[in-house]
């Protein structure tokens, strides 16, 4: 059985002091409470060290949300999956939009990112999906295809299956837009259509992906209910515990 997800992207906000704050106001939150999904916060990486010493796991998980493509070395501001396991993280975001877009990271980088993570044994949230341009052009499944295929098809049936996808619609991600639940049903279904292609029915059907794009409270029942959809990934709403609560509760 996959697991249902809601892993909250902290991004680039919070000081370490708030981080710790909101960690704890949401642990608590969650304390007692019986919920049908795991629970993941992916902090900035200043904050993991400090958050993971007052999360229990059994209640909230802890993901960074980057690694460098290197083990270690001259790489000055990299921070090495050696690192964040280190802290006491057990996932890592990897390919995220905004990476791509903004730092320039390419399906060969994310590759070995990938190889970085496993090798350390942190669990990959792997973004994957298409800008506004190629969804209207049609292309939403070439790209996401394409994206699947260069960092991820090399890696054993074994190792993909310690993997979770995100869906990203990054036209949905930050804009209020977002994707029809029967768009995010379809794009899932079409994802793992191309898994079961490359590792079989099976490892397809344990596959976690979590659907990225301006997910809220408003919208997540409808778009959690959808067969291949198994939780979200999510930004603005995660930063406080009355809007990111009602997500985890969807379930």
């Amino acid at each position: 059985m996959r697991k249902n997800i809601v892993a909250g992207n902290w991004k680039m906000n919070k000081t370490l002091q708030e981080g710790v704050d909101l960690a704890k106001e949401l642990q608590t939150a969650l304390n007692g409470k019986k919920v049908n999904c795991d629970v993941i916060v992916c902090t900035p990486f200043i904050h993991l060290t400090a958050v993971n010493a007052l999360l229990d796991p059994t209640i909230v998980k802890l993901g960074a949300q980057n690694c460098a493509d290197k083990g270690s070395g001259a790489y000055t501001g990299e921070v090495s999956a050696a690192m964040v396991a280190s802290t006491g993280a057990q996932y890592v975001i990897l390919g995220h939009s905004e990476r791509r877009a903004y730092y320039g990271e390419t399906n060969a980088i994310l590759k070995e990112k990938l190889k970085q993570a496993l090798e350390n044994k942190l669990t990959p949230i792997f973004c994957i999906g298409e800008v506004l341009a190629e969804r209207e052009a049609g292309k939403q499944n070439s790209v996401v295809k394409t994206q699947i295929e260069d960092s991820l098809f090399e890696l054993s049936a074994e190792d993909f299956g310690k993997i979770i996808l995100a869906y990203e619609p990054v036209w949905a991600i930050g804009t209020g837009k977002t994707a029809t639940s029967e768009q995010a049903q379809e794009m899932h279904a079409y994802i793992r259509q191309t898994i079961a292609g490359k590792y079989g029915a099976s490892v397809a059907n344990e596959t976690s992906i979590l659907y990225g794009g301006s997910a809220n409270a408003g919208n997540a029942g409808e778009l959690f209910a959808n067969p291949d959809v198994d939780g979200g990934l999510i930004g603005g709403a995660s930063l406080k515990v009355d809007t990111f609560l009602p997500i985890v509760e969807a379930f």
